[in-house]
């Protein structure tokens, strides 16, 4: 019997999402799936979630439930995990704080200060999980949803022997946009897409064998709705070349050219036509709100106050998430492409899966997924101006690690000085000055650095 430990299961409406996905397959409905989280209330509301799903479809799967993470790794065949470490008091630190300096973050929760001070509290976390799979289920892969994606799934490869996959939604979200604003049903067009975690690049996109960047570069150029929704991510296509994953949201924070002052951020929101709901949350309309509103709205959410088990919609309608299709290919041979982060050596007897992106590198490449494995494919060189861009966000993520896995405070100052939004906004030694003050914010949060 398959089973399948979910760390972090306190995030109900993403647990939940899973669950139904991997309950979808039939060759899964016998599984058993282990919930952990370190929150016992939340953890209550995900197991009544559950078992409501197998209970109303009349399913052979066993859902157990514990607060013990040993526990619910124990002869694990999977592990899937999405935790969030500390917190909202250091979330907000690593909002408000930076603001102090004009660093005005979309969220804060991939790269500049906010994800790199996120990377430090995190990592040492997710690589005791990992060092409690080398011994509990050491062939169990981690499939690994917890941001900052690329930082997080970097140490966890560089500090042990457990094989990790970054799973993200950007580039099947990104696929569905941009099927939209062509005007091609999503599930007819083809593409190709590389490059590193939110900044991935769809280097080839086609429908029936056509070129669809022609039909992209018209919907530019017309400067119309589609164009006034993506702002940010036009403006990049325009001038490098390649539409991005990720939304333009959270793109104009790993970018020094959109967030320099509250007054640019303000310009953005009105070139868009889009009006976030401040009432609603979802993830991308909250992104566009003002920097802090992010923040309040992720603060307030309290899944148990309207969470009903007997209210709930029982169908096993799958997402286009991955880590249930992972599975299934995984436990059935079933054969399917799909973009996960990976380092930029694995599985690789030709050198570097990107090979102008630096070697130690996390990458999210095309990766073929059947009953041998997981194979990440070769993409070759990308184009100079991606690799570039792409470049500026590794360099911050490779002294990330390094700060959080060797507790070494001179690189968590360069990283932070080499982020992108940070340095275009503040001089080095304001850059140290905000360093200082999140450190005596966060210090109690931040082990490697203690």
């Amino acid at each position: 019997m398959t089973r399948i430990a979910f760390i972090g299961a306190g995030s109900i409406t993403f647990t939940q999402t899973l669950v139904r996905d991997l309950l979808s397959f039939p060759a899964l409905q016998g599984a058993t799936l282990a919930l952990m989280d370190i929150d016992d209330d939340r953890l209550a509301e995900s197991e009544a979630m559950a078992r409501r799903l197998v209970e109303a479809n009349d399913l052979p799967a066993t859902v157990e439930a514990t607060t013990d993470r040993r526990e619910a790794l124990a002869d694990a065949d999977y592990v899937i995990c999405a935790i969030h470490v500390g917190g909202e008091e250091p979330f907000r630190n690593e909002i408000e704080i930076p603001e102090e300096y004009g660093v005005y973050q979309a969220v804060g929760d991939t790269l500049g200060p906010g994800g790199v001070f996120r990377a430090l509290r995190t990592i040492p976390t997710m690589v005791d999980l990992a060092r409690d799979m080398e011994e509990l289920c050491p062939d169990a892969p981690l499939l690994q949803h917890t941001n900052p994606m690329a930082m997080v799934c970097w140490a966890v490869a560089a500090e042990t022997e457990i094989d990790v996959y970054g799973i993200c939604h950007s580039v099947q979200g990104t696929a569905h946009d941009l099927a939209s604003y062509v005007g091609v049903p999503s599930d007819e067009i083809e593409y190709w897409v590389a490059g590193i975690n939110h900044m991935a690049w769809f280097l080839e996109l086609e429908h029936d064998g056509r070129d669809l960047y022609p039909d992209l570069e018209a919907v530019l150029a017309k400067r119309g709705e589609a164009y006034a929704d993506d702002v940010v991510r036009f403006e990049t296509m325009d001038h490098f070349g390649s539409f991005i994953t990720e939304s333009s949201q959270h793109l104009s924070e790993y970018l020094p050219y959109f967030r320099q002052s509250e007054e640019e951020i303000d310009d953005l929101i009105d070139r868009s036509s889009y009006r976030a709901d401040p009432e609603e949350f979802e993830y991308s309309p909250v992104c566009w709100l003002p920097t802090g509103e992010y923040l309040e709205q992720w603060s307030s959410i309290d899944p148990g106050e309207a969470f009903d088990p007997e209210a709930m919609d029982t169908q096993l309608d799958r997402s286009d998430e991955y880590a249930a299709r992972i599975v299934h290919s995984l436990e059935t041979g079933a054969v399917r492409r799909m973009n996960l982060n990976v380092p930029n050596t694995a599985g690789s007897r030709a050198g570097a899966l990107i090979s102008n992106l630096p070697a130690d590198a996390l990458v999210e490449v095309p990766s073929l997924v059947d009953g041998t494995g997981v194979h990440p494919c070769s993409a070759g060189d990308l184009p100079a101006q991606l690799a570039a861009l792409n470049r500026t966000n590794v360099n911050v993520q490779a002294l990330g690690v390094q700060a959080a896995t060797e507790g070494d405070e001179a690189a968590l100052r360069r990283a932070i000085k080499l982020d992108p939004l940070t340095s275009a906004v503040c001089t080095l030694e304001e850059a140290d000055a905000m360093v200082d003050d999140l450190l005596a914010a966060n210090g109690e949060y931040l082990p490697a650095l203690s």
